[in-house]
């Protein structure tokens, strides 16, 4: 087992400040004493703490406990100022670009969503790589200021983009549904309006981590979260951690060829893989338009056609609303992709499949319909639930991610030491 040596009063005092820190960060306010207790220092070694904290803006002195029993002059209270700094987390999507900012203590301040355009099938409005990066931008400059924030009180920002993202390097490798944002141009054209670090990593990863720290307080040690709307991915959580595979593309479910009978030609312009091709929007939309036709139900056929590019929207709308068509067209894909899960389960055997993305808003009907296919599997099946994030999962996984490159490199000297020393 690693052990780490303090050599140095520097290194101590740094590792006393990051102990100080992470406790004061659970707590609303504490005194000295409660705070010398809870840690295992000294009151001095704390008081010395405390004021190269307060120098650094990270802690304040308060007003005195008066509510305190103890006899004597009352403690002073001590606080963790949230408001010291502040973290960016966005997601990027061929739909829409939502947004949040946080304090340090991870309490959102501030929220925006613009709307791209696109939808099943359709390219999204200014869908250029350069024109999605200005309206990007423009979002983030626009929120910043109703909320009376600068670039200069952010400290970090991460950003959740579909496709396969390398997080070390922030260039995007593969993104068919928004080629125009490939490479490096959004890492590199955020660094230079932010004066803050920025992170990019797959938006369904990003997701997995929300809905572990925001989602119905899931903190189960085996989970797999299902992005499933235009295209369909998963994170994996194993033992605890995020899993990325040998390529940081683990979960790229979309491309399981699961089924002997495939389209003979690829019907979407932006390379859907074989599950995402027989599972995802653009298939839902199609069955839904076909039950339509076959029930005579002009009204809905007329709903969809009126919804143009938010055809896939409208199909949710009526399962949601109890649409018999919408519903029959759900039912069928719901069989398909309990076929997926299946495949999941013999792999990985997850405790919780959690259903994010789009097809979240359909609850539990959708729920209903892939508990009653999957009930012909051989094997007992994973525990299933629908995000309670839905489409904000992926902002709270950029949040998270942000305060927890914080966590490693400004409030805990140790594990940014360690960090450093490899």
């Amino acid at each position: 087992m690693e052990q780490v040596v303090a050599v140095g009063t520097q290194f101590m005092r740094e590792v006393n400040a990051g102990a100080i820190l992470r406790r004061l960060r659970t707590e609303t306010s504490m005194s000295v004493s409660a705070l010398a207790k809870a840690v295992g220092l000294s009151r001095q070694a704390v008081t010395r703490s405390l004021n190269a904290l307060v120098a650094e803006g990270l802690v304040e002195f308060g007003s005195l406990d008066r509510d305190s029993s103890r006899a004597g002059r009352p403690a002073q209270l001590v606080r963790f100022r949230a408001e010291a700094g502040y973290v960016l987390g966005l997601s990027i999507s061929p739909q829409d670009l939502r947004m949040a900012v946080s304090d340090l203590a991870g309490t959102v301040v501030a929220t925006d969503a613009v709307q791209l355009g696109g939808g099943s099938g359709g390219e999204p409005v200014g869908s250029s790589g350069e024109q999605v990066v200005e309206t990007l931008l423009s979002t983030v400059a626009r929120t910043l200021d109703s909320a009376g924030i600068t670039t200069g009180d952010l400290w970090f920002a991460s950003v959740g983009t579909p496709g396969i993202v390398d997080p070390a390097t922030g260039i995007i490798r593969l993104i068919p549904s928004m080629p125009g944002l490939a490479g490096d141009i959004l890492r590199r054209r955020m660094k230079d309006a932010l004066d803050c670090p920025v992170y990019l990593d797959n938006d369904v990863k990003l997701a997995t981590q929300g809905e572990r720290w925001r989602g119905a307080e899931r903190r189960e040690d085996s989970l797999v979260m299902v992005h499933w709307g235009e295209r369909v991915g998963a994170g994996i959580v194993l033992n605890g951690e995020l899993y990325r595979g040998a390529s940081n593309d683990a979960g790229d479910v979309g491309f399981l060829d699961l089924f002997a009978a495939t389209p003979p030609e690829p019907r979407h312009p932006h390379g859907l893989g074989p599950f995402e091709d027989w599972v995802g929007g653009a298939e839902i939309v199609r069955l839904a338009r076909a039950a339509a036709d076959r029930a005579g139900d002009d009204a809905f056929r007329a709903r969809l056609e009126a919804a143009g590019e938010r055809a896939f929207d409208a199909v949710l709308d009526a399962v949601v609303d109890g649409t018999p068509s919408a519903l029959d067209a759900i039912d069928v894909v719901a069989g398909r992709f309990a076929k997926g899960v299946a495949a999941i389960r013999a792999i990985l055997d997850p405790r919780l499949v959690v259903i994010g993305g789009p097809l979240a808003r359909c609850g539990e009907t959708l729920l209903a319909a892939v508990r009653r296919h999957l009930s012909e599997q051989p094997l007992d099946q994973p525990a299933l639930e629908v995000s309670t994030l839905q489409d904000d999962a992926v902002v709270h996984g950029a949040l998270r991610h942000s305060l927890d490159e914080l966590e490693r490199t400004r409030f805990d000297p140790v594990r940014s030491g360690r960090q450093e020393a490899r």
